[in-house]
């Protein structure tokens, strides 16, 4: 975004990736590879922090075009902003009570594709899961 290119992209991060991808780890992510690359990912973060001003520009690539044109400050707000909206998760439960789900109504930040794509996915993060916890039913 600040034309600082962070040196370990995980497939899921490329356009590469299946829809959505980026929201659950595969089978070879153990915790301990997802705990690290965090931290990797929050040293890359506080070093492009302290090394720009607030008002560095920059690009959100994946945004829409009317606004990818960013600052540094507008997008640690945004960051901000997820972090309270994620917190604990408290949106998942919020999902199961309105069955609505994303950022906003009429903005659902959800991947464009079809009913029954969904089926598959879901059937494929059960299967994630019944492979990473054997005590699992499955």
């Amino acid at each position: 975004m600040f034309g600082r290119p962070f040196p370990d992209l995980p497939l899921w991060s490329t356009a590469q990736a299946l829809p959505a991808s980026d929201m659950y780890a595969e089978p070879g992510e153990s915790r301990e590879w997802v705990v690290a690359f965090y931290g990797r990912v929050r040293a890359y973060a506080d070093e492009t922090i302290a090394a720009l001003p607030v008002d560095a520009p920059g690009v959100v690539p994946w945004w829409s075009q009317s606004r990818r044109a960013v600052t540094l400050r507008e997008v640690l707000l945004d960051v901000i902003v997820e972090l309270h909206r994620h917190a604990g998760h408290a949106d998942v439960v919020r999902e199961l009570v309105d069955g609505a789900a994303g950022m906003q109504d009429g903005n659902t930040n959800m991947p464009s594709v079809h009913a029954g794509w969904w089926a598959g996915h879901h059937a494929r993060l059960e299967e994630i899961a019944t492979a990473s916890d054997p005590a699992l039913p499955g």
